[in-house]
């Protein structure tokens, strides 16, 4: 063996021969491509939405227990801290519905030529940034 990794290539089949397994690529030998982050990206988001969820039930919690309780909540989240935790958990929100909306139409069998899968892409993210931008104007102008 005059690399390690022959030894992680050495197996025994089902009935006890020696045989030689090919060895998985791993992140080292591939460049990351879109699909690849925005997959990773779309599983990501889906956990910083759970997060974003309890910081949601928090406050309708305090909105529930009465006032004191909800001026705690409210003066946090309307902090610059709680201001940025808010504007991550829209702009995940939103990434993460046009991610699945791609999904959708992939299930569909729709959009799986490589031109239209870059496209797609990047429409996913310029979508998720459009929307979170254009929900934050309307925040505003409301509050």
């Amino acid at each position: 063996m005059t690399d390690s990794r022959d030894a992680l290539m050495l197996g025994r089949a089902s009935d006890g021969r020696l045989v030689r397994r090919p060895l998985s690529p791993h992140l080292q030998v591939y460049r990351p491509q879109i699909t690849s982050i925005l997959s990773i990206l779309h599983r990501a988001t889906g956990i910083v939405l759970s997060a974003g969820t309890l910081l949601m039930v928090w406050w309708l919690v305090a909105a529930a227990r009465g006032e004191a309780a909800y001026a705690t909540v409210s003066g946090f989240l309307r902090s610059p801290v709680g201001l940025l935790l808010l504007f991550g958990w829209t702009a995940t929100l939103w990434y993460h519905f046009c991610s699945g909306l791609r999904h959708l139409a992939w299930d569909a069998g729709w959009g799986f030529t490589l031109p239209v899968v870059h496209r797609s892409g990047w429409t996913v993210v310029i979508a998720a940034a459009v929307l979170t931008v254009l929900t934050w104007i309307v925040a505003v102008i409301v509050i």
